[in-house]
């Protein structure tokens, strides 16, 4: 994998490309992955054309990371801070063959959130496949709790016209609707706003349409699995967001939410996400 510094959008960026032609880019800004492009030239992630690229602000689009808090479920900014601050290259891990990317407290994160932390992104990319991790590690003296996820955005040639299929008897939390059931369908269709929290099953997720079908795997560690897609209402309101742009991206996310990880002092926690081509 040769990696080079790039400038996307007038902000600094890693670009890897495979032996096989296959490329991803990743800001430094927020660790953020903006592309992934298989062998065939084929976009797999959406990135809005209006996503704001200031160094400051958090981009629509990619693989946000989310973490150590999710959405509004605490005291610190809407998903944490990590996504919102510069990470470092470390380069390319010598036993993995992954970039990896590092974030480690500082005064203005201790500010926000009392903490002592490491946390690392590695990005591995194969034939038609593409791997995130997330670690986070504890380098304090007292334990802390987190939740996190990786908020990827997927790109899709039109919402209409995709299915969602793995999720059928899933313990679901329609957050729409604050209504909690077993999911019965066999396959997830959208036609309007969408945005649950699904209890993550064992086996992979496919998300099927007329062009293809991509497989989506999570890390055990990830025990939810978060499907959006903000319809044409909502996606109308997002001034980050050209009006159409809910037709052409489905978010699944790989999430720890509802129990958040305990993680004592010395020990370390990770999460990852898996798409690939089938």
């Amino acid at each position: 994998m040769d990696i080079n510094p790039i400038e996307f959008r007038g902000q600094p960026a890693l670009r890897a490309v495979g032996a096989d032609g296959s490329a991803f880019t990743v800001s430094l800004h927020g660790a953020q992955l903006l592309s992934w492009t298989t062998a065939d030239g084929v976009e797999r992630l959406y990135l809005s054309p209006r996503a704001v690229f200031d160094g400051a602000a958090a981009i629509r689009g990619g693989v946000p990371i989310c973490c150590p808090q999710f959405n509004q479920r605490g005291m610190l900014p809407k998903h944490g801070f990590m996504r919102n601050l510069p990470w470092e290259n470390r380069g390319i891990d010598a036993a993995s063959g992954e970039l990896t990317l590092r974030l480690r407290d500082s005064e203005a994160t201790r500010k926000l959130w009392p903490h002592a932390f490491e946390a690392r992104l590695q990005i591995g990319m194969g034939s038609g496949r593409l791997r995130a991790a997330l670690t986070l590690l504890n380098v304090d003296h007292a334990p802390f709790s987190f939740a996190a996820a990786l908020h990827t955005y997927l790109r899709v040639d039109d919402i209409a016209d995709v299915r969602l299929e793995g999720l059928e008897g899933a313990n679901r939390w329609d957050s729409l609707r604050d209504d909690r059931h077993v999911e019965t369908a066999p396959a997830l269709r959208f036609d309007a706003e969408f945005d649950s929290v699904y209890a993550a099953p064992a086996k992979p997720l496919r998300l099927v349409q007329p062009s293809g079908t991509l497989e989506i795997t999570q890390s055990a560690s990830c025990s939810e699995t978060v499907v959006w897609n903000p319809g044409a209402v909502l996606g109308a309101k997002l001034a980050d967001m050209p009006e159409d742009g809910y037709r052409h991206m489905l978010c699944v996310e790989a999430a720890r939410i509802d129990e958040q990880v305990l993680l004592l002092p010395g020990a370390q926690w990770q999460g990852w996400q898996q798409l690939r081509v089938l």
